[in-house]
Formats: C-alpha cells, structure tokens, sequence
C-alpha cells in the first residue's frame, strides 16, 4: 500500500470551507447575520430559542434541547469518527442509530453553511448534563466533585466542536455572546461567556477565523458595525484570520466575509 500523498493539484481542486466564530455583545445583531447567508443552503442550529430577530427568514431550522440531542445532530453532520471505539461518541455504530433516527444522510446535501446559535448556551447544556455523569461525583463518598464535572465538560465540547470542524465541505459558524472583565490590575479584558475555561481557551486554535461583530464609533461620533478579525486590534476584542485575506475591520456581513476568505490568493 503507498503513502496516500495528496499533490498539491489535488488539494487545490478540493472543496474548501471556512470554520468561523462570530462573538459580540448582546444585541450587536450576531443571530441577525444569519440573513447574510442563503437561506437555501443554510441550517440553522438554534439553541437558544430566541430566533425572533430571524423570524422572517425562510431556511430551514433544527433546535436541539439537550446535550445529547447535539451529539446527536454533529455525527450525523459530520459521519462518524474513524478512531472512535464503538462505545463513544460519534462512533460508527452512534452515526448509525442517528441515521435510523433521522433518516438519510443525503438530505445533508443541499446545505453549505450550518449556523450554531450560540456556544453560550451549548456550553451550558454540556455542563447540566456533565453533572449527572459518574465524573461528577467523588470516587470517595459520592458527593458532587465540581472539579469533575468541568474537567468532562471541556473533553465534551471540545471533543464535538473539533470533530464538525472536520466536515470539509460545509461552513460552520459558531455564535457565542463576549463579556467584558476585569483583571486584578483594574484592567479590563474580553473573553468568551462559555461555562468553564477550556473552552474559551482552545476554541480559537480550532477555528480558521475569530471576528467580533462590534459597534465603533467614527471620526464623526456616529456608531456602526463592523467585524473586527485582527488578533493584534487595538480594542482587545479575541479575533483570528488565518486565511491572511481580511483586512483589519471588515463590513458586517457575513456572507461577503466568507467568500473573501476563500477567494484564491492573487498570483505574484
């Protein structure tokens, strides 16, 4: 057997996707840029229940209510995983019972993008249904173990959120609320509002982009929008570009925002 080498004519002519998070404030309009996106290729994941923003627009929608729901719902997403044994999670014999469950897998086809709205929520989810596993209580004397449950609930998220990342020919975007902090120093600092630290910590390093979705002010006083996707901004906010193509404040659309950064890269 040889060594499965992709050229690089191969890798060129694949179908490249972008893996995005979109975090701002509370009412920036983050869910809002669901409507940049065609509503014809777009999956809506709503977890908070709060689509009222959104409520004129006509793609199709899925509104997990549980943890398990959303494992659920990525391995179906995703496939199953190649290196899970067939007790874990996103296992081939779990892409099967979800595909008894749901049905084919082909109606999948016709999405190109799926929007999870939010992280925020997810990871309180995650962390109600952490608290109920045996990693939750004290191998000792049974009680509650904190330290347990967060500990399983940065394996879980991370775990699920790492394996949508590989879904190649799909766009995923993930919504999480910023929250403003201070430090012990009075300095203020920015981060994601997601239960516990692992998390927030590790996301960044799965996601091709970070933009914070943020209202400026111009030389005129007047507010507006724009996505900030620079690490080195001046505000502070947590943004990442890893394809090099955004400039450092981009228009807020979302839609426009993806297809720069997968537009080919301008021969020298």
């Amino acid at each position: 057997m040889a060594l499965p080498i992709i050229s690089a004519e191969e890798r060129l002519k694949e179908r490249h996707s972008a893996k995005i998070g979109l975090i701002g404030f509370p009412g920036t309009g983050k869910t809002t840029q669901l409507k940049t996106l065609p509503a014809d290729k777009t999956l809506f994941v709503d977890l908070e229940a709060g689509d009222l923003s959104v409520k004129d627009w006509s793609g199709d929608t899925v509104r997990p209510r549980s943890w398990s729901e959303f494992r659920d719902l990525v391995v179906f997403l995703a496939g199953p995983l190649p290196t899970a044994t067939v007790d874990q999670s996103f296992s081939e014999a779990h892409y099967r019972h979800v595909c008894e469950k749901y049905g084919d897998p082909a109606q999948l086809a016709k999405y190109e993008y799926y929007f999870v709205d939010s992280l925020t929520v997810l990871s309180r989810l995650c962390f109600a249904w952490c608290k109920t596993q045996p990693q939750a209580y004290s191998e000792k004397n049974g009680k509650p173990d904190t330290r347990g449950a967060y500990g399983l609930l940065g394996q879980e998220m991370i775990a699920a959120l790492t394996h949508l990342q590989h879904v190649r020919d799909k766009h995923v975007i993930y919504v999480a609320i910023l929250e403003e902090k201070m430090d012990d120093f009075n300095r203020r600092y920015y981060q994601l509002q997601l239960e516990g630290s692992k998390t927030a910590l590790e996301l960044p390093g799965i996601l091709d982009e970070v933009v914070t979705l943020a209202i400026l002010k111009a030389d005129d006083g007047s507010p507006y929008r724009a996505f900030i996707t620079r690490a080195d901004n001046p505000y502070g906010y947590p943004s990442k570009d890893r394809s090099g193509r955004l400039d450092a404040i981009e228009e807020p659309h979302l839609g426009r925002l993806i297809q720069k950064c997968l537009c080919p890269t301008p021969q020298l």
